[in-house]
């Protein structure tokens, strides 16, 4: 790895500044930024975003696919976490903290409202994101895909029930226009579009040999572009909540204790249950990824919805936003450091890495 790739994560503390600092001079810009939404969804941030899942798209082998029904269990624990104790797990958090801990500190209305928010973050796993955390994790671009379709095929049927169980609210109405661009932009478009970028490099190269070092040579060349959107993202984001984030820091700070706690322990969960089951590691990494980051669009959305754009849910949803990127590459560096504990429970061969191997970070 060159410098710049070593070092990923001081350049995201340096863009995390530099994107509050930005949005605190040049509010007019990122507000005109902000206007560039359809359905809950930043047209701007859809685009770094698609920059960054396109490279992991296009090495995806379909041919591949079908083969893993037979690896289950990874599978099995990505549903699990997700959808039996992740969800539960926030709002024991958010009760914990909010009604015991920081109950002082809040009244309870807009306690209500936080605990709210961490919930509709617990019952949204993520979608887009996590194609960025498995590609640096160095994942099964396959096996990724297998799991956040499955994720987002179960969403459709159990979001609104779990959030009326766990909010106590009886009509929960699903923003589908944001569940539906979301899934579409995230995943079907630049699946289609690496789909038929292989097949042009299937077509330009005879044989499997020279198809395959073309495709490497092509996703290499791509990598500067995927961190750059990497990068652009956090800005953009940190950006567009600079005055939220100095004009509340306190209530900032105590939102994102329990989701910090929440965003570990779930990892945690996950990771120890990977190595109990003997995951390879192109399996386990982006099973724990997926288990832990959130659907923050569908998240916000619901949260606005339900309680008004100026509401504690909302600020709650918002600030899950801002932990979730550093968090995760903190996660991503401890997976990519434990990689040779997978490999020595399971055997499995360094020669198994993908060409997404150079996108690793510490």
């Amino acid at each position: 790895m060159g410098l710049f790739e070593r070092y990923l994560s001081v350049w995201v503390g340096l863009a995390i500044v530099l994107g509050v600092a930005l949005g605190q001079f040049f509010p007019a810009l990122f507000e005109a930024v902000a206007s560039l939404e359809y359905a809950s969804v930043n047209l701007a941030i859809a685009v770094l975003i698609w920059v960054m899942i396109y490279p992991m798209m296009v090495q995806i082998d379909f041919t591949a696919v079908k083969n893993v029904g037979k690896k289950p269990k990874g599978l099995l624990l990505t549903l699990v976490v997700n959808w039996l104790i992740k969800p539960f797990t926030m709002a024991l958090l958010g009760w914990l903290f909010f009604r015991v801990l920081f109950a002082d500190w809040v009244d309870p209305q807009t306690a209500t409202e936080y605990i709210a928010g961490m919930i509709l973050l617990g019952v949204a796993p993520c979608t887009a994101m996590v194609f960025v955390w498995s590609q640096l994790t160095r994942g099964d671009a396959n096996y990724t895909l297998v799991q956040v379709s499955v994720n987002d095929l179960i969403m459709v049927f159990a979001f609104a029930p779990i959030c009326a169980l766990l909010l106590g609210v009886s009509d929960i109405q699903v923003p589908w226009d944001t569940l539906l661009l979301s899934v579409g932009l995230y995943v079907v478009l630049p699946l289609i579009a690496g789909v038929l970028t292989r097949r042009a490099f299937n077509k330009s190269a005879a044989g499997k040999q020279n198809q395959d070092q073309a495709l490497a040579a092509f996703v290499g060349k791509l990598k500067p572009w995927s961190i750059v959107g990497l990068l652009a993202t956090v800005v953009l984001l940190f950006g567009l909540q600079a005055n939220t984030i100095v004009s509340q820091p306190g209530d900032i700070l105590l939102i994102a204790i329990p989701l910090l706690l929440q965003t570990y322990g779930i990892f945690f969960i996950a990771y120890y249950a990977a190595r109990k089951m003997k995951l390879t590691h192109g399996v386990a990494a982006p099973a724990c990824m997926i288990a832990t980051s959130n659907f923050f669009e569908l998240a916000v959305a619901v949260a606005i919805s339900l309680f008004g754009l100026h509401s504690g849910a909302a600020l709650a949803t918002v600030v899950g936003v801002l932990v979730e990127v550093p968090v995760m590459l903190s996660l991503v560096a401890f997976v990519n450091r434990r990689r040779h504990q997978f490999m020595k429970d399971t055997g499995e061969s360094d020669s198994l890495q993908t060409p997404c191997s150079e996108y690793s970070t510490r």
